[in-house]
């Protein structure tokens, strides 16, 4: 398990008053190193990095004894994170209910990100994005566990001892298709799992899709990443989307046993869901690279894509990754995987960190409940197309 974190007070005086700012990221998903808090205009602080691991970006503390007061927070080795092009024209996230979260002034030198806000509590969060820890996974499972056609399947467990949890919704048959439905391989990409609960809240509402198909969705394929507050790897230090080729059941229990899962039960559709730290858009990546990609499968992804685009004001087909040439994809992702092993329609889905450029919201960013109406929006260009999968 994580070390213990270590939080960070001090003092500070203004006219008439005195009191103590505290930072601390002593919490489920948290992610901060307290250098200095003796000056609320002069907050420094620092990014952990992922264990073992030299990726780091995702940060998520509390700033307590600061309420009515203007504070500058300093992120002071942003400048070497992961993804540095993500700080460009990006806002941090704040909140005070831990519910609605609200973009605050922002700023990038290339060496330090500066955030600016004056808190309207006594306790604040500040995220890289609305988290979404392992509590709040759990409450989802309980919640969508009770529903009559879904079911619990834990596949094992973390390097850290975390379940694995698998949800079913609908039931196996042999005129249905098998559906899968990944998010969280990346722990600092929490948007994942906010589509991952609105996909299940559709799922759970309706009976339309469990008629036709059976869904397989791990709403978060790496805890241990996600409750240590990494960016990007799990406990060992591995990115779980470079490991599907072949897994180490050591190193990667989470990939090795959801992939296991998946020969057992087939794929004729896998979508998996991420963010992009840099790009301020909504995209789908395909698998174009694999080596026996077949015109059915383009001819599938086309189709998905351009629905997906009429159905939902938030989502384009201009921007994305570059296309693999044929034959040079990295087979060790869980999209190229997918597509090949099973000849299915597979994708990966990028949400951005910052704000949809299609479709701005300028107080809230790209958020919570977009994620989830982005969700709805994929299952239902899903149902039109569900014929053609097999």
């Amino acid at each position: 398990m994580p070390a213990p974190l270590w939080q960070g007070q001090g003092n500070v005086a203004f006219p008439g008053c005195a009191f103590m700012i505290r930072v601390s990221s002593g919490f489920d998903s948290g992610n901060i190193s307290v250098l200095s808090t003796e000056q609320a205009d002069d907050i420094r602080l620092a990014i952990r990095q992922d264990t073992r691991s030299p990726h780091y970006q995702w940060f998520h503390f509390r700033l307590s004894g600061a309420k009515d007061v203007p504070v500058t927070i300093k992120l002071v080795n942003a400048g070497g994170a992961a993804y540095t092009s993500g700080f460009k024209d990006y806002r941090a996230v704040s909140s005070a209910d831990l519910e609605t979260w609200r973009r605050v002034p922002t700023e990038f030198d290339g060496k330090v990100l500066t955030i600016r806000d004056t808190p309207q509590a006594d306790s604040v969060r500040y995220a890289y994005f609305a988290p979404y820890g392992m509590e709040r996974h759990a409450a989802l499972v309980a919640r969508v566990q009770r529903h009559p056609r879904a079911t619990l399947e834990v596949l094992g467990q973390t390097p850290d001892g975390q379940d694995i949890d698998l949800l079913r919704v609908g039931e196996p048959g042999d005129d249905k298709r098998a559906i899968w439905l990944i998010g969280r391989q990346h722990p600092g990409e929490s948007m994942a799992s906010w589509w991952m609960e609105g996909a299940l809240d559709m799922l759970t509402d309706s009976t339309r899709l469990l008629d036709r198909a059976v869904f397989y969705l791990v709403p978060c394929m790496n805890p241990d990443g996600t409750r240590r507050g990494h960016l990007r790897t799990n406990a060992n230090g591995v990115d779980l989307n470079r490991a599907w080729a072949e897994p180490d059941p050591q190193r990667v229990p989470e990939v090795f046993l959801v992939r296991r899962r998946m020969l057992e039960t087939g794929v004729d559709f896998c979508l998996d869901v991420h963010g992009d730290e840099g790009l301020p858009h909504n995209f789908i990546g395909g698998f174009e690279g694999i080596p026996s990609i077949t015109e059915r499968q383009l001819g599938l992804l086309n189709r998905y894509t351009a629905a997906l685009d009429q159905r939902s004001a938030d989502f384009q087909t201009e921007k994305g990754y570059p296309k693999s040439a044929p034959g040079k994809g990295n087979m060790a992702m869980c999209t190229n995987w997918t597509a090949e092993r099973f000849g299915a329609l597979s994708m990966t889905l990028e949400m951005p960190f910052k704000d949809a450029t299609e479709n701005p919201d300028p107080e809230h960013g790209w958020s919570p409940p977009r994620c989830k109406e982005l969700a709805v929006a994929c299952l239902e260009v899903l149902e039109g197309m569900l014929d053609e999968l097999r």
